[in-house]
């Protein structure tokens, strides 16, 4: 019986256990994938990482990222918490200011933000407008009227994610979804908070709900500009708590649409009883997304 030194990591945390775990295994070559699988399957967290010797030249290390039933390319909260316990267990940075991760989607330049850690957006994998019949789908499924829709999009950068832009947070934490009707979709729902962007009934906003939000935190004493909502069904996960990829797609769109300039904060996992943040910033057109992370628990695993 082998053992692995351990973490568990709190990301998008501003404050202690509000954010979304992930579950790291350090220095992981010796293991299979199907023992990486069945781990995964039995932390039953949104993701679990493995920390693995880097095969391109230019990585520090690379990731492996596990649901509780499939491996993914690319996941924005694991990365985060990975990158977190890497450094926190005594990796060395190549060039000391960017880490660089290998995994699926190739390699993601991450660096140090703030109290936290940020990574640049990978280059979505789908985009462009979504089908008729996809958008019916995803309406009916998060029980809504097709009204409250400003616009949709994939901005899928490897677990799948569409995203549908709602007239309000309001309206995003009002959501009641039904999952069995979502299928194997994965959508996330973003609206603005009141101050942080221009709804249907403001003077510039227009009748579709345009105009730009302004970069930084919203005005009034609300927490962040935009609330964010990740459904994942598919992924048996039905609602993920704080989702570093959903969010990078979400930039990536809403900069290319005029909808941000870019640079805001974005709150998610409200209803869940978290109050993760995200820091959205934009970098002569790259996104960065970050955040704090916290290690909660450290040990060892046996296999």
């Amino acid at each position: 019986m082998a053992s692995y030194e351990f973490s568990q990591v709190d990301v998008f945390a501003p404050g202690p256990k509000a954010g979304n775990p992930v579950a790291v295994v350090h220095d992981a070559d010796g293991l299979s994938s199907e023992q990486m699988q069945a781990f995964a399957n039995w932390t039953n967290l949104s993701e679990t990482t493995f920390l693995l010797k880097a095969e391109h030249p230019e990585a520090d290390y690379r990731l492996r990222i596990f649901t509780p039933r499939r491996e993914l390319p690319f996941a924005g909260h694991p990365t985060l918490g990975s990158a977190h316990a890497w450094l926190e267990n005594g990796g060395a940075v190549r060039d000391g200011e960017v880490l660089v991760q290998e995994c699926g989607a190739g390699l993601v330049p991450l660096r140090r933000s703030g109290e936290g850690l940020s990574f640049e957006a990978p280059p979505l994998v789908r985009s462009g407008e979504l089908e008729s019949e996809v958008l019916a789908t995803a309406v009916a499924a998060l029980r809504i009227d097709p009204e409250q829709v400003l616009g949709s999009n994939w901005i899928d950068n490897g677990p799948g994610w569409l995203g549908i832009r709602l007239r309000s947070a309001q309206e995003v934490l009002d959501v009641r979804p039904d999952y069995a009707g979502m299928g194997e979709l994965a959508v996330a729902v973003i609206g603005a908070h009141d101050g942080g962007a221009h709804d249907g009934g403001a003077a510039d906003g227009g009748a579709d709900g345009g105009g730009t939000v302004p970069g930084g935190s919203a005005a009034g004493g609300v927490p962040a500009d935009f609330e964010v909502r990740a459904f994942v069904p598919g992924l048996d996960v039905n609602e993920d708590p704080v989702t570093g990829s959903a969010n990078a797609g979400l930039a990536q769109w809403l900069l290319a649409e005029g909808v941000t300039d870019g640079n805001y904060t974005a709150r998610q996992g409200t209803v869940l009883g978290r109050g993760g943040i995200i820091e959205v910033r934009n970098e002569s057109g790259a996104i960065w997304v970050g955040g704090r992370s916290r290690s909660v628990i450290k040990g060892s695993v046996s296999f």
